[in-house]
Formats: structure tokens, C-alpha cells, sequence
């Protein structure tokens, strides 16, 4: 390469260039490995995915090979990767539309299509066309006063069309990434240095358990009432049932719903309406219930792998800080469905706790400092860049040569502005998963739902192209005027005042996620109004679990977990994402600590021969639920919720209620030096076991209805 670079050939450029644009096609086959199974994947949305991935990735490569090219070090044996000016433009011009096509047409629509529960392909279509030109509708219409705007000041003429529509998509790309990557750039290092503490690190997973457990439920429930509504419909032999036979033969196979299956008498939570079929059965009806089973299976299997996820951390967690005293760390043998890297053993027991105690912490806070001061710098720099742009942080250092006012672009620049781009990308991107206004959307390993991954594609195509620009603008406008870029959708953008002043004006918003992430606003909004507004993912903010449940029930949850009680039952197709064709995990036999252990005690047994896993039971319909499955009876024999009448099943709920009610620490503090008079029972011996004992006997609500020993007689 710097042979051809001092001939004054871009012979050696074009070959990095080929060599950079394999290697991310292979990264992103990968990353298409991992969320979806690439065998049984239809090719109209692997295709797509795959270059709304891969687009956003080559403007990584393209943004900094155009800053050196139209930036060139004068001495020959430092100048960097260069391309010819119509290769770029050629360049630009295809990953910018092509990217705007995948955007706002081609990804929209086959987002319908997968969503859309028709059954025929020309009725998909339809709906597809019919949902998206709804949304244009209402996007062109709002602009139309910038349309009239640009054409009473530029005239009617296809520039100016033109520039309008890119500086529309523009502006609405660069609102959205301004916000994610302000929240994105608080949240990584954050994570990082609160990963550092292994004991902090538990007490956060065990505090996430209860809010996942019980979105976990709800969601098994919601797939169950679904499932009710398939299997009425599939009795119905007469009627306009007989025109979708085969459609609601399909469901029932899509449901995979046993002959056992409960009566809708028998659903659990849900009012009459919702179990009563229509009188007359329509293709909008057998529409909306096959979108609604579809919808409703991603959603348990989406909680299922977290919550497989937050017990494998846990149990991992709690391994490295228990080998604090054994000086030894050994997490079993690998799952055989695990990834390569779990399986890839190494190093010895002693040589992983070093790693995994000592090592990986302090890393993690080196990390977390250098992203602080990265994140910073992009923060000031997003400030400066319009009043004082030679206090720019990236300027500076991306632009090392300097020749009276022409600015240089050397090797060094280009690799440090390619890693400022990379991580300004990642900051946005991260934050996507964790914004909880997407209608439910997630990526699930192995098994992510068809119409979340064409969503989440188009939002990292509609990212890239106005964080590039963003990137660009931190540098002085003697270099970046001179790119490729600029001259293709600088000028365009720049060609209002209007523009001009948003483009330089609202990125200083980024202080509004950057302060709200960073002093926990989202978190003491949902505390203080008392709602469930899930706008962003603030559960490490809520370490004492307001209205979510303690750490503490967290570690019993995942307690019973591990020791194999059941505490639900899941369908066969929970664990279908990861499993092969038999479908089979283990689930461990582990030991059941002390109920009063904190922390940083060990709370698992683990088996020196298998690595632990969430039990993965088989949920038929009529399952108990969370609170029946983990209730015991006498003599520790459980029961089926089945055979309890109202009175059993009301004494339990309230028992259970009660029991778990917590004093006020100030009510506590209130009677702390009074003693109770001897004329009313004091007894200072014995008056921890006594009054444990009546209290005990007192909050068994069952007793007021004259059972005995726990039970409840009519």
C-alpha cells in the first residue's frame, strides 16, 4: 500500500477498501447468525436486513477515506487510505439511495407484510401498501409548508425538490439520533462502572427479576387467552368457520394446542366479551387473531430469553464472588447450545478467578473512564462547533497537519475519526433496545420476530447517513467543504437559512437525555407520578425496586429457579430459539442456601460437572400461575390450584399479601425505647418467639373461615 501511495496510485486504497468491505460483510452475516436462523430465514428479509446493515457499516470506512482524499498529507509517505473523487461520489450516491429506498419504501412495507395475518400474499400486500400509505400521507402533508417555503424562496425546480426531500429526512434522522446517542452516551460508561462491583452487580440482576418475572407472566397469559380463542375457534364446524377451515387448521398447528386444552369457560382474567367469538366469522377477524398469536408468541418467547439470560447472570455473578474464598472459579461444563466462545475453556480454575475477579473489573473501569471523557468531548464538541469550532475536541484530534488555514488528514486521523464515528453509531444504536416506545419490538437471540427485524434495520439505516454528516460538521469548514459528502448533501442541507440554523442549533439539545440520563430523570418521573412509563429502560436506577419488587424477591425468584421448583410452566416453543431439533436443556440440581444470606453469600450450589440454566418446564394451558405454583401446603406437598375452591384460592392471595408487607423503617424507629408494661404480658425473654408466633398465627387469614392447619373449610 504505501508503495502505491507514493507512485500516486490508488491501487493499494482500492484493495484496503475491498479488504475492509469483506470483512464487514462477514461481521454482519454474523450478527444476522444471531438473531435469526439463516436456513429457515426467508430471503425477502434476510437481503433487505442485510444492507440496511451493511451500509451504515461501509459509511464508517467512507467517511474517513473522503476526508483523506480531499485532505491529502503533502508528503506522500504519510498519507493515508484514498480514493479518486468520482469513485466517491459514485460511492455516496448509491449508500444514500439506496439507504433512503431501504428507509421510507422497501422496509416499511415488508414490515407490514410479515405483520400483517393474512394468509395470502396479494392480501399482505394490500394491507402493507394500504398501513404505509397512511404514514406518507401524514409525512408528506406535513411537509407541505416547507415545500411551499422552499419553492417561493428557490423557485419551482427539481434542486430544490430535491434538497427539500433530503433535508426533511435529514433533520427528522438527526432529531431522533441526537436523542439516542445523548442517552447512549451516559449509559454505556455508566454500565461499565457499575459492572466493575461484582456485589452491586448482583444486587442489580436480582432487582430486575420480579419486573421481568412478571412481564413474563403476563405475557404467558396474554399467548394463553389467544390460544383459548384458536381452540373455541377450531369447534366450530358450521357456520362462516367452514369458509377458513384451513386457515384455523393452521392456527391450531401454530398454536400447537392439545386435545386437553381448557374451555374458555376457564380462562383465567379476562371479561366475557373477550371469550365469545363473533356471530360471523370474517378474514379481518382471522386476521387480526393470526397477528395477535404471532405477536403474543414473540412476546413470551422475547421475556423467556431474558429471563434465561438474567438467571445465567446471575448464576455466573454469584460464582465469581464466591470464589473470593476458594481462590478458584469453575462455571461447569457449557450448554450444548451455547456459543463458541462459552465454550472456549482455556484457562484453569485459579488463572479464571484472577481474570474474572481482579482482572475484568479494573478493565471495565479503565473502559469506563476513557468513554467518559469520549463521550465529553462529543458533548462539547456539539456545543462549540457553531460559536467556537477550534475548541472542537474531534477537530483537533482528527486534524493533526496543518498548513497555514488548509487542514491535513493523515492515516492516524483517519483511524481515530473512523473510532469517534463507530462509537458516536454504538451510543444511538444501544439506546434503541432500551427506549420502551416501539410497540413491544426486540431482538431475541435466534429468534427474533420478522417485523422487529425489519424495524430495528431501517432505524440503523436512518441513523447513519445524519450521524455521518453530524461527525463531519465537528471539524473546521476548511476541510469538510472540500468532501465528497458535502458537495453531495452538504450543500443541499445548507441551502436554507432554516436548515443551516437547525443543523448548527439543535444538536446543543443533546444536553436534555444527556442531564436526564445522567441524574436518573426518567426514574424520579415514574416514582413521582406513579405510573409505568417505560420510555426509557431506567431499572439500574431502581435499585430498591419501587413497585417492582425488592432484590430480595429477586433472589428467590431466582432461588426457585435454580433449585427446580417450578414456579411456572412454559410452552415447548419457549425454548425452540436456541434448541436444536430435540429441543432439550438440562436443568440443574443445586442446593437451597439460607433464607437470611445477603448478597455477597452464596445463594447457589452448583454442580462441578454441568454450568446452571433456567429450568424450562412445559406450559400447557391451565398452568397455575406464579403465586399458585410456588405456594405450599402441609406436610410441603403442593397442590393443584384446580382443586381449590374460592375461599382457598382468596385466603392464599391475602396470606401471601400479608406476609409480604415490610414495617416502615420510621414506623420502626417509633416505638424503639418504650417498653410494654409488665400488667400487659411483658416478657423481655421470650418475646421475640412468642410474639413471632402469634403474629405468625395472627396473619393466617384462612383461619377466620374456620380451617385449620393452613386450611379452609365451607
Amino acid at each position: 500500500m504505501m508503495v502505491a501511495a507514493s507512485s500516486g496510485s490508488p491501487v493499494g486504497s482500492g484493495v484496503f477498501a475491498a479488504v475492509a468491505l469483506l470483512a464487514i460483510s462477514l461481521i454482519v452475516l454474523l450478527i444476522l447468525r444471531y438473531y435469526l436462523p439463516l436456513r429457515t430465514t426467508p430471503g425477502y428479509l434476510l437481503v433487505p436486513v442485510f444492507f440496511a446493515l451493511w451500509l451504515p457499516a461501509c459509511i464508517v470506512i467512507l467517511m474517513p477515506i473522503d476526508l483523506a482524499s480531499s485532505a491529502r498529507i503533502d508528503d506522500e509517505a504519510q498519507r493515508g487510505i484514498w480514493l479518486p473523487d468520482r469513485v466517491l461520489l459514485v460511492s455516496w450516491r448509491i449508500t444514500y439511495w439506496l439507504t433512503f429506498v431501504l428507509t421510507w419504501f422497501i422496509l416499511p412495507i415488508l414490515a407490514e407484510y410479515s405483520d400483517s395475518g393474512h394468509r395470502e400474499p396479494k392480501d399482505k400486500v394490500l394491507y402493507a401498501l394500504r398501513e404505509n400509505a397512511q404514514y406518507h400521507v401524514v409525512v408528506f402533508g406535513s411537509g407541505l409548508i416547507g415545500l411551499i417555503y422552499v419553492f417561493i424562496s428557490y423557485g419551482i425546480s427539481f434542486p430544490s425538490l430535491k434538497g427539500l426531500v433530503m433535508a426533511l429526512a435529514y433533520c427528522w434522522g438527526l432529531a431522533l439520533a441526537i436523542y439516542l446517542m445523548g442517552h447512549g452516551l451516559v449509559a454505556i460508561p455508566r454500565r461499565l462502572f457499575r459492572n466493575a462491583s461484582i456485589s452491586g452487580r448482583l444486587r442489580r440482576i436480582q432487582g430486575q427479576a420480579p419486573r421481568l418475572y412478571e412481564k413474563l407472566e403476563d405475557a404467558e397469559m396474554a399467548l394463553e387467552d389467544v390460544e383459548i380463542q384458536v381452540s373455541e375457534l377450531s369447534r366450530r364446524k358450521v357456520g362462516s368457520a367452514k369458509d377458513f377451515r384451513d386457515w384455523i387448521e393452521e392456527l391450531v398447528d401454530l398454536a400447537n394446542l392439545p386435545e386437553s386444552h381448557p374451555r374458555p369457560g376457564t380462562l383465567r382474567g379476562s371479561s366475557g366479551e373477550s371469550r365469545i367469538l363473533p356471530t360471523v366469522i370474517t378474514e379481518k377477524y382471522m386476521a387480526d387473531l393470526t397477528r395477535q398469536l404471532m405477536r403474543t408468541r414473540h412476546a413470551r418467547c422475547r421475556y423467556a430469553d431474558e429471563w434465561d439470560r438474567l438467571v445465567q447472570d446471575a448464576v455466573e455473578t454469584q460464582a465469581i464472588l464466591d470464589s473470593a474464598a476458594s481462590k478458584s472459579l469453575d462455571f461447569g461444563a457449557a450448554s450444548p447450545h451455547s456459543g463458541f466462545w462459552d465454550r472456549f475453556n482455556a484457562l484453569n480454575p485459579y488463572a479464571r478467578y484472577v481474570l474474572h475477579y481482579h482482572i475484568i473489573p479494573y478493565i471495565r473501569i479503565l473502559f469506563g473512564v476513557f468513554l467518559s471523557l469520549a463521550s465529553a468531548s462529543i458533548v462539547w464538541s456539539e456545543l462549540v462547533k457553531a460559536a467556537l469550532p477550534g475548541l472542537s475536541v474531534i477537530r483537533l484530534t482528527v486534524v493533526h497537519h496543518w498548513t497555514g488555514d488548509k487542514g491535513q488528514v493523515g492515516f492516524a486521523g483517519q483511524v481515530i475519526a473512523a473510532l469517534w464515528l463507530l462509537y458516536m453509531c454504538a451510543a444511538a444504536l444501544t439506546s434503541i433496545t432500551e427506549v420502551k416506545v416501539w410497540r413491544g419490538r426486540a431482538l431475541v437471540r435466534r429468534n427474533t420476530a420478522h417485523e422487529s427485524a425489519f424495524w430495528y434495520a431501517s432505524q440503523v439505516a436512518r441513523l447513519s447517513i445524519p450521524l455521518s454528516y453530524n461527525f463531519m460538521t465537528f471539524l473546521s469548514p476548511e476541510v469538510y467543504k472540500k468532501t465528497t459528502f458535502f458537495r453531495f448533501l452538504g450543500k443541499l442541507i445548507t441551502m436554507t437559512t432554516a436548515s443551516t440554523w437547525f443543523d448548527y442549533l439543535f444538536p446543543v439539545l443533546i444536553l436534555v437525555p444527556v442531564c436526564a440520563t445522567l441524574f436518573g430523570f426518567y426514574g424520579k418521573v415514574k416514582r413521582f407520578f406513579g405510573f409505568g412509563m417505560d420510555i426509557i429502560d431506567d431499572e439500574e436506577d431502581n435499585e430498591n425496586g419501587y413497585g417492582t419488587g425488592s432484590w430480595r424477591e429477586g433472589r428467590e425468584l431466582i432461588k426457585r429457579e435454580l433449585n427446580g421448583t417450578p414456579l411456572r410452566g412454559r410452552s415447548g416453543e419457549t425454548n425452540d430459539r436456541r434448541a436444536g431439533p430435540a429441543g432439550a436443556r438440562a436443568a440443574p440440581i443445586l442446593s437451597l442456601p439460607r433464607d437470611n444470606a445477603e448478597p455477597s453469600a452464596s445463594l447457589f450450589g452448583r454442580s462441578p460437572n454441568s454450568r446452571p440454566l433456567a429450568t424450562t418446564s412445559v406450559r400447557r394451558a391451565g398452568a397455575p400461575s406464579s403465586v399458585a405454583a410456588s405456594r405450599t401446603f402441609p406436610r410441603g406437598e403442593p397442590r393443584d390450584p384446580e382443586d381449590e375452591n374460592f375461599f382457598e384460592a382468596l385466603g392464599h392471595r391475602m396470606k401471601n399479601t400479608i406476609d409480604t408487607i415490610e414495617t416502615p423503617k420510621w414506623l420502626q424507629e417509633i416505638g424503639q425505647g418504650i417498653k410494654t408494661p409488665k400488667w400487659m404480658g411483658n416478657n423481655d425473654e421470650g418475646a421475640g418467639s412468642s410474639s413471632g408466633q402469634s403474629g405468625d398465627r395472627g396473619s393466617d387469614v384462612r383461619r377466620w373461615f374456620g380451617g385449620g392447619e393452613g386450611r379452609i373449610r365451607l
